[in-house]
């Protein structure tokens, strides 16, 4: 089964980092620059998985993530957080938000893709 991740950060750079990531793995890519963005993508989108950034213009990582538990067909997709920031109580209101992990900036591919693996019920195998 091929998974669709949609990815949103307001940097490209970072962005081009996750679509050669992830359409390495096998997965297919959809990526979004904010929040809002995320948001509009996600109307047309059923993603198997998501990984969102905190901090971003217009609509910020928690924002982004309570606006997608908001909706009902996505109230069990899980969302990893993909930040810079390494603070328990951001990782708490994240979780508090409905983020399912957390991963750090610079982020080691392998560790990513095995992490979008297991919380979509596919182990941790690549």
């Amino acid at each position: 089964m091929r998974l669709n991740v949609l990815a949103v950060d307001d940097s490209r750079t970072i962005r081009d980092m996750l679509k050669l990531t992830l359409t390495e793995a096998g997965f297919e890519a959809s990526l979004a620059t904010d929040g809002v963005h995320g948001l509009e993508i996600l109307d047309g989108l059923n993603p198997d998985a998501i990984i969102s950034d905190i901090n971003m213009p217009r609509l910020d990582g928690f924002g982004f993530i309570e606006a997608v538990r908001a909706r009902p067909a996505h109230r069990a997709t899980p969302i990893l957080v993909l930040t810079t920031e390494n603070v328990p109580e951001l990782k708490a209101r994240a979780r508090a938000a409905g983020a399912t992990g957390w991963v750090v900036k610079p982020f080691d591919p392998d560790k990513l893709v095995r992490a979008l693996r297991m919380v979509c019920g596919q182990g941790g195998g690549t």
